[in-house]
């Protein structure tokens, strides 16, 4: 800051005068350039309202005194304090005004983080790992079989049929004459139809082969225990991550009553102030 002057009564008294006017400068004329586009002639218009604007301010400074006395005046670190000083101190009323506000909502977001986020997440690890997973999965799809399947089986055969002969046949009988029995030689000619009554099983055993394409529709039940899985490790992990926040979350300090550098008087008084009275 400037000393103070002994002489400022007489100077106050004298009139100021007034700055003269400096002459007004002629406007620069842009480069010369031919008009060859809209975006040229908008950008010279925009360069000569530019150097119109810097002229008119330069102006209104001379003008005023007033104004050339509160600004800079060529005092470069007065004004650097100045400038430093009214950050600092708007820096400071912001913090100050945060922490206060974080302060009054410390518990209550402790609260919330402990029994809300980390015990609610360790919870639910805990019964994720105890679960199952059950499903019915659909299986849809084809098998190719080819091979020489044995079939070994015995055919029942009783039934009445008749056959024809194709060729005369001579059949040996017996028939009773008089009470004697005399032997016969009887010639069936070709074309005699006979009356069989077939009783009779037959044994079957081949090899047939088997070249199929078989069609497989499936629902398969499914249950895994997740323990018995590899998400069983991942669980196990995550648990192990956040076990030190939920022992520090869990402490019992849940109030300013509870810190135990809060209950000595000449500290309270700033408990109160950044955690709120109770």
């Amino acid at each position: 800051m400037d000393s103070p002057n002994p002489n400022a009564t007489e100077t106050e008294a004298k009139p100021r005068v007034e700055p003269e006017a400096e002459p007004h400068e002629e406007l620069p004329s842009p480069p010369e350039a031919e008009p060859t586009s809209y975006v040229n002639e908008k950008i010279r218009k925009a360069y000569e309202r530019l150097i119109l604007w810097g002229q008119n301010a330069r102006e209104s400074y001379n003008r005023s005194p007033r104004l050339q006395k509160v600004s800079y005046q060529g005092k470069f670190l007065p004004a650097f304090w100045t400038v430093a000083a009214i950050f600092s101190l708007l820096v400071n009323i912001v913090l100050i005004a945060f922490i206060i506000s974080f302060g009054r909502n410390f518990f209550a977001l402790k609260a919330l983080v402990a029994d809300g986020l980390v015990n609610g997440l360790s919870e639910n690890l805990a019964l994720m790992d105890k679960a199952h997973i059950v499903a019915t999965i659909p299986v849809q799809t084809t098998v190719q079989l080819q091979d020489d399947l044995p079939v070994v089986f015995d055919v029942p055969l009783k039934e009445d049929t008749q056959v024809t002969l194709s060729r005369a046949t001579v059949v040996d009988a017996t028939t009773y004459i008089n009470g004697s029995l005399v032997p016969l030689n009887v010639t069936l000619p070709a074309g005699t139809p006979m009356q069989l009554n077939l009783d009779m099983t037959i044994p079957v055993s081949q090899s047939v082969p088997v070249d199929l394409t078989v069609p497989v529709s499936l629902l398969v039940p499914i249950d895994l225990a997740v323990d018995q899985t590899d998400l069983h490790q991942s669980i196990v992990g995550l648990q192990s991550a956040i076990e030190p926040y939920q022992t520090v979350l869990g402490s019992s300090f849940n109030t300013a009553d509870d810190i135990s550098m809060c209950k000595p008087w000449w500290s309270g008084w700033l408990c109160d102030i950044f955690f709120g009275k109770p």
